[in-house]
Order: structure tokens, then sequence, then C-alpha cells
């Protein structure tokens, strides 16, 4: 592989595999983002300057314990300014992304970064997710949307019963897949649910990733 811009090296020294492809897109997201920011808020100031350890490496969080199977379909809940989504589908490039959020300029910036990266697998649709009818995915992804309890009541019809879409250990089957922060006990009571939890700190050592976790629910 060619030498990295240092900026990115907060992602290759957790993967080694990227295509140079893959390494141009993920670089362009400072500038991108940067840029889409002062006109349109969908990352926090103080965040901004951040984007790769608090925003991309943190959605690839997500890459690190599945590997989405190539053609499966993924629906990505209020995905603000393109998080999780975004860095997936450049770390799966032959896996489609659907990113929904209710409001339609948060999505304006997903498509012109879409655009500006050479991103091909992303759409968007400007809805909630509880509308959307008639399309069923194999996985949901959110981070940091809404309580768990919403989360399942608006992901599960959403999704095909069928098990698989993707690899790896068995923490996964199709579901939902979503990232949280904190003490979740009484999130995951009044869920209802019993889902699988992993610290994301034991993925990515870094000290932000404290109290941060993966949470899966099956379908």
């Amino acid at each position: 592989m060619e030498s990295t811009p240092e900026k990115l090296e907060l992602i290759t020294q957790y993967f080694d595999d990227f295509s140079q492809s893959q390494i141009h897109q993920f670089g362009l997201l400072d500038e991108l983002y940067k840029e889409w920011n002062a006109k349109i808020n969908v990352v926090s100031r103080k965040d901004i300057d951040s984007i790769y350890l608090h925003h991309v490496l943190h959605s690839l969080s997500i890459a690190a314990i599945v590997e989405f199977v190539p053609g499966s379909n993924i629906i990505d809940i209020g995905c603000g300014g393109g998080f999780p989504g975004i860095p997936l589908a450049i770390f799966f490039p032959e896996v489609k992304f659907h990113l929904v959020d209710s409001i339609a300029k948060k999505l304006k910036v997903v498509e012109a970064v879409c655009d500006a990266a050479g991103i091909k697998n992303v759409t968007t649709q400007h809805t909630r997710a509880e509308d959307i009818k008639n399309r069923k995915f194999d996985f949901a992804i959110s981070r940091a949307v809404a309580p768990l309890k919403d989360l399942l009541q608006w992901s599960m019809p959403l999704l095909k019963k069928q098990p698989g879409a993707a690899s790896g250990p068995d923490f996964i089957r199709n579901g939902l897949i979503c990232l949280k922060g904190g003490d979740l006990a009484q999130e995951i009571f009044e869920s209802g649910a019993r889902p699988k939890m992993m610290p994301i700190f034991k993925i990515f050592p870094e000290p932000y990733f404290e109290e941060k976790f993966i949470i899966h629910v099956a379908k």
C-alpha cells in the first residue's frame, strides 16, 4: 500500500486491506464535511476536527464485526450527515446502502459527499423509516438516533425474515445493528429485547470509545 495521509492513519492502523480507490474516498471525507458543515450543520462544531475518530472509525466498528455479503441491502435509519452509512458504503462497495432521514437538508449533504467522492452504492430517501412500505432490507443500521425500543419498532417491519446476508461470527444475524453509548440498562429493559452488546473499546482501544457499544438485535 502506498503511504497514506497522516489523518487516515487512525483508520489504516486497524484496517490494512483497502484499495487505493477506498483510501482516496476516505481521504476526501475530511475536507468535504468541513466544507458542507459550514453551510449545513450535520456534525457538531467540536467534532468536525475529529471526524476520522468520532465519525468514520466509529462507523467502521460495525465493519470490524460483520462482513456484509455483496449484493445485500442495508438501511441506515436517521442517517443525519451520513454516519454510519457513508463510511460503511466505502468499506463495502458491493453492498447497497439506503440512507433515510426526515430532514431533507441533511440528505443534501449526504448526496453531495457521495457525488464528490464517487460513492456509487448509496441511495437516499427523505422520509421516516416507519413510513417506508413495500421494501425489505437485510440489515438496519443506526447511530444514536432514538431509543432502542423505537428503533426496533421502525426497523423490524423493514427486515427480511431469513437469516444471512453477512458472514462472520455467530454474533451477527440479519437484524438491527446500532451504535450507542453510556448506561443502556434502562433503555434495553424498556425495549423488551435481549440484544447482544459489544464494547467498541475492545475493537478500537481509543479513549473516545470507552462506554460506546455495538448493539445487535436479530430479526
